[in-house]
């Protein structure tokens, strides 16, 4: 949408292709329906929260930044607001509202917008040395065109029309397509019996790292938010961790040989000298109780069991018999409960897409591809993805904004 807008704004005759019956399906189920438009963090910081070539989206970043795309809403009558973690959402908290701006937008530029659309091949010729794109054929006519921007989205979320048909495409012209796999995904635990009794418990305010094994690396650290569910976690910091993740040498391998753990740090406020001070209160103030039935200022009601479980002292051992070791026990498991991570979920369950066209294809100023003249690339189907809080969607616009410019 965004790319066929800039494309018409700059004086070119444009039709839009889409394959499904209504436009930005995906957008719509973008921040569980509220849609994070982008982050309010300096454009820099954009490229840090990119782990996948995000120096790649330089140009594009600059070209196009969270400030425009913030100008482009208000300019169609869309309030902002913002929340924790810099991230920026519609006053009125509907996704709906953020795609009626570019429909509107559509509208008003009087673009040809044919739906039910489905592209399944892109039409080439030679001339001399050089291949350039001379139209399309759809599941319904061949259309001619000189200049063309695919952006078919990833392989996440197929309901909304991202089913890889771009890799396809591109893979016909001779474009490398990286390894596809899910980002931002919920992971999967070996120990699904635990996750199951905690299904549904959500954890604010704690540190999660991902750790190798054995070598004892850690591979991703975060603060916040997250999700017990019945085959293992999910939330805002193991998405972004799944980001992460996906990128790890030898990931599969290490996944399978069970060497990656996951570790929550449930009192990260206190270290584990307080957090031993603070147990001995409650205990003082519950000597009389089982040890089972002591831990309710703690923790959450569903995981009491499980760290009774862990902590491997009696359930029913009377508070004031609980020795100094035990107690010290107690205060590890909870500065450090290890769920080990068996896989990712599948890529149907993933927000976007990890891999894609390679950047070493596409010039970066102008998203044209060096290897087909006039095929312009944009959004999730390049090798670009980032952590969760709007940077995915800027991506798409900085990259969609870019490709319409229609630059040599």
């Amino acid at each position: 949408m965004m790319a066929a807008i800039v494309a018409k704004q700059n004086g070119h005759q444009v039709i839009l292709l889409e394959k499904m019956k209504s436009l930005g399906r995906k957008l719509l189920i973008t921040g569980k329906g509220r849609c994070n438009i982008t982050s309010s963090l300096d454009m820099e910081e954009f490229i840090k929260n990119t782990p996948g070539n995000g120096k790649f989206l330089y140009s594009c970043y600059q070209n196009y930044t969270n400030q425009d795309i913030l100008q482009f809403l208000k300019e169609q009558g869309l309030e902002v607001k913002e929340e924790r973690g810099n991230r920026i959402f519609p006053i009125t908290d509907k996704s709906q509202d953020v795609l009626k701006c570019f429909t509107k937008r559509l509208k008003e530029l009087e673009i040809e917008i044919r739906y039910n659309t489905q592209v399944v091949q892109i039409l080439t010729e030679q001339e001399k040395e050089i291949t350039k794109v001379v139209g399309v054929k759809t599941n319904q006519e061949t259309i001619k065109a000189d200049k063309i921007i695919l952006a078919t989205g990833g392989k996440s979320y197929p309901l909304t029309g991202s089913t890889g048909d771009g890799y396809e495409l591109t893979k016909q012209l001779g474009h490398t397509i990286t390894t596809i796999k899910p980002s931002l995904v919920p992971l999967e635990s070996y120990e699904k019996e635990t996750c199951r009794q905690l299904q549904g418990l959500s954890l604010r305010n704690v540190e999660i790292k991902l750790i190798e094994k054995g070598i004892k690396k850690e591979i991703y650290k975060d603060f916040g938010e997250m999700l017990f569910t019945h085959f293992g976690v999910s939330g805002p910091t193991i998405l972004s961790a799944s980001a992460h993740l996906v990128r790890y040498k030898k990931i599969d391998e290490k996944l399978k040989n069970r060497l990656i753990d996951l570790t929550i740090d449930l009192k990260p406020a206190l270290s584990e000298e307080k957090l031993e001070e603070r147990i001995l209160r409650d205990f003082q103030d519950f000597k009389n109780k089982q040890f089972k039935n002591s831990l309710d200022k703690l923790l959450p009601q569903k995981l009491i069991p499980i760290m009774v479980e862990k902590s491997e002292i009696d359930a029913n051992k009377p508070v004031h018999q609980i020795s100094k070791e035990e107690r010290k026990q107690l205060v590890k498991i909870m500065k450090k409960l290890t769920i080990p991570i068996k896989a990712f979920r599948p890529i149907e369950e993933a927000i976007i897409t990890s891999g894609g066209i390679s950047c070493k294809e596409i010039n970066p100023k102008t998203m044209q591809s060096k290897k087909i003249e006039g095929l312009y690339l944009a959004g999730e189907i390049i090798d670009v993805d980032a952590y969760t809080g709007g940077f995915n969607l800027q991506i798409a616009y900085s990259t969609g904004y870019t490709a319409g410019l229609l630059e040599e």
